[in-house]
């Protein structure tokens, strides 16, 4: 058998980055889609990654995506392109709706119309935010893959619409289609608009006088955090199982926005950080989860995924970076791309 191609969507994105990295160590020939423009994210993507194919396509252009299939002739797709900010989705849900659902019915049709149904495996990037959850959906023990669903954003909406329709083209046409419902799922290469890098980034600014506070909403949410990293190899472990199914990726434990604070700070040696978070009601949803808590039981037995980076490993890993980042003289790769 002769080298393994994929082709990612959202290759520039931080699941993108980590995705990347580890399919081209596994020999893979990596394809990436961007959607055409010439950017910062793409110079920096191509910095570390200069073996990757840039292929220029957009989920809501069929034709596009049928020639970056064509191009790449696949053997694993991952559909990891989404507007995938929650908070955003509120603001904009028509382009949600469109990017995050459609999109994903885009791609299986480029996929089948192209004669692949059968040669390509594809993932579906499905997201905890599906269960959402009110007081008759609680996750007791922890969200499973049988676990009903109340998605709170349109975020969730449409993510659960890609959700079903993956499944649906599973049992119609008979292709390779899996879901990975992953919790949430940190790391250095987060965007600096969701709430750990947003903190994590400060606390950083703030150890360098750079910065005096950050301005946060609501702080009691719970949410199963993990590595970013981890939860990749349980994305690749899943298109190498002997079937396709849908898998939950979760740590199965909760910590609230104030615990991650605790942490970040501690790093810079600060305990009581009251002083230097400012609430900002523009920050505040019209719809909060409270919490999220997933159980990974059958990926663990199924895939023999495991997660590696604990809480507190995933918080200073984070800070650290973000420390090494923006002190003078030192640079990374791979930050917020």
């Amino acid at each position: 058998m002769g080298t393994k191609s994929a082709l990612i969507t959202g290759v520039t994105g931080q699941d993108g980055g980590h995705l990347t990295k580890l399919l081209l160590e596994e020999g893979y020939e990596v394809f990436g889609v961007i959607r055409g423009q010439s950017n910062l994210k793409k110079d920096v993507f191509l910095q570390e990654f200069p073996a990757v194919t840039l292929i220029e396509a957009d989920l809501l252009d069929s034709s596009s995506l049928i020639r970056a299939v064509e191009q790449s002739d696949p053997d694993e797709f991952y559909n990891l392109a989404a507007i995938s900010h929650v908070g955003y989705s509120f603001k904009n849900p028509t382009l949600t709706l469109d990017t995050t659902g459609r999109g994903v019915l885009n791609a299986l049709e480029a996929i089948r119309l192209t004669g692949r149904a059968e040669k390509t495996k594809f993932y579906q990037a499905s997201t905890s935010e599906m269960y959402g959850g009110l007081d008759y959906n609680r996750p007791g023990l922890g969200y499973d893959e049988n676990s009903l669903f109340h998605p709170r954003s349109p975020y969730g909406v449409a993510k659960l619409y890609g959700h079903w329709i993956t499944k649906n083209y599973r049992e119609s046409y008979g292709m390779y289609a899996s879901c990975g419902i992953l919790f949430n799922h940190e790391g250095e290469r987060r965007g600096l608009e969701f709430v750990t890098r947003k903190i994590t980034d400060a606390v950083a600014r703030i150890s360098l006088g750079l910065q005096d506070d950050v301005q946060l909403g609501d702080l009691w949410p719970k949410r199963d955090w993990g590595y970013a990293g981890d939860y990749v190899r349980g994305m690749w472990q899943m298109l190498q199982h002997p079937e396709p199914d849908d898998f939950v990726l979760a740590t199965g434990e909760t910590h609230s926005i104030e615990e991650f604070l605790t942490l970040a700070f501690a790093q810079i040696g600060i305990d009581d950080w009251s002083a230097y978070v400012k609430r900002n009601e523009n920050f505040t949803r019209p719809a909060e989860v409270d919490i999220l808590l997933g159980n990974p039981a059958k990926a663990e037995d199924m895939l023999g995924w495991r997660r590696e980076v604990d809480f507190p490993g995933l918080v200073e890993t984070m800070v650290r970076h973000d420390v090494a980042r923006l002190s003078p003289g030192r640079s990374t790769v791979g930050g917020a791309v």
